[in-house]
């Protein structure tokens, strides 16, 4: 029991890295150096290979060990962040782009991995309690790698923070290759399966609750999304330092969501899930509320206006936290109505939706602010916030 749970821990710790690297640091520096929201937005498509990863999800299911397949790709993840750090990102933003483009794409096929170990680890009983490990680790490895040296960045230097998150990349990589997931024999089953791409497809929509659930995680985080992503660079142009931005809106906010996420664990077994996700969608809705009174009020060096926007970000991220464990766990809860050697492969699925949902608005959130504003964009932000809570009634 305790070992399965410390080994999803340390997977989906490092998984997390690469998406805390990209959406909590970079858009800050990127920002600090000049850069517009649009093309701050625009870099969010370096998470295509999350969309696509249902593509190899297959392989991953039918071919070699899950163990392996972990090994390969924090292998390849800690040779991209070598790779990064002998790189300067003001001048070879090409390159840099293409690398994280290659982490986005190891750490997608290390997420198939890592996914169809839990679903295979943990008992019907026991899907609350992982996937509030698998949130909050996700969590931590994405505030390591964002808020956490994002306040460090100009004491690290650039170099300095990608060689040590290889080496960190190495750590998980000896820690992992010391425990045996499966054996040979019970990998091979899958392979019998040999469904077409298309076949595939079919036999994973005829899954019990599919369609449902997909229509879910494809909406339920637009309008957070858009705040999440456009707030912390509203602080930023009114005052905010990037350090202090790292601490609030990284660390702090951070531990606020990792507090919901591990109460979401808790309530999903013991809560009809359907009613407590309308509960919460209702608490979110009325806080982005408060976050949009905070901003069309908002005064620059005014004490209480800088308190009431990190108590809308933190608890932005307690709700946000609590809605992230519920879905995940009613997106396991549906994988293991299918037939084992599909369920990697339709967790992928699920988990791809999930992130086009979040990349599609998200990649559009900078230029509706560059075109509109920080209120009006905030107003669909609104919109899209309700059209998710009406979905669930």
């Amino acid at each position: 029991m305790t070992f399965k749970y410390l080994l999803l821990f340390l997977l989906y710790f490092v998984q997390g890295i690469p998406y805390g690297l990209q959406s909590g640091l970079l858009p800050i520096y990127f920002r600090t150096v000049g850069v517009s929201f649009t093309k701050i937005s625009l870099a969010r498509l370096l998470y295509l290979p999350w969309i696509l990863k249902v593509l190899w999800a297959p392989f991953v299911d039918w071919y070699f060990t899950k163990k392996i397949w972990l090994l390969l790709t924090m292998w390849g993840l800690a040779l991209t962040c070598l790779a990064c750090s002998l790189l300067t990102p003001e001048v070879d933003f090409l390159w840099v782009a293409i690398i994280l483009l290659l982490m986005n794409l190891f750490a997608s096929v290390q997420d198939v991995a890592v996914d169809g170990v839990a679903i295979q680890l943990l008992g019907h009983e026991e899907v609350g309690f992982g996937n509030s490990i698998q949130v909050v680790a996700y969590k931590l490895g994405s505030v390591l790698a964002g808020g956490g040296l994002l306040a460090f960045l100009h004491h690290l230097g650039w170099r300095a923070l990608f060689v040590y998150l290889a080496l960190l990349y190495v750590v998980a990589i000896i820690f992992t290759s010391k425990f045996h997931l499966r054996s040979p024999s019970q990998d091979s089953h899958a392979k019998d399966t040999n469904l077409s791409l298309w076949d595939l497809l079919h036999e994973l929509l005829l899954v019990p609750d599919t369609p449902w659930t997909a229509g879910l995680i494809l909406i339920y985080k637009l309008g957070e999304q858009g705040s999440v992503s456009m707030f912390p660079l509203f602080l930023l142009d009114h005052g905010f330092s990037p350090q202090k931005l790292g601490f609030w809106n990284g660390i702090v906010a951070t531990v606020f969501s990792i507090t919901g996420s591990s109460l979401g664990g808790h309530l999903t077994s013991k809560n009809r899930n359907s009613r407590l996700l309308q509960t919460l969608l209702t608490l979110r809705f009325c806080n982005l509320l408060f976050q949009t009174w905070v901003m069309v009020t908002y005064t620059n060096k005014a004490v209480a206006f800088e308190v009431a926007a990190v108590l809308s970000i933190c608890i932005q991220h307690f709700i946000g936290g609590l809605i992230t464990t519920l879905v995940f766990s009613m997106m396991m809860l549906c994988t293991q109505k299918a037939t084992e050697g599909i369920q990697a492969t339709h967790y992928s699925l699920l988990a791809a939706l999930e992130v086009l949902g979040k990349l599609a608005f998200s990649t559009m959130a900078g230029s509706l602010v560059d075109w509109l504003g920080f209120l009006h964009a905030f107003g669909i932000f609104l919109a899209l916030s309700f059209v998710s809570l009406l979905y669930t009634l």
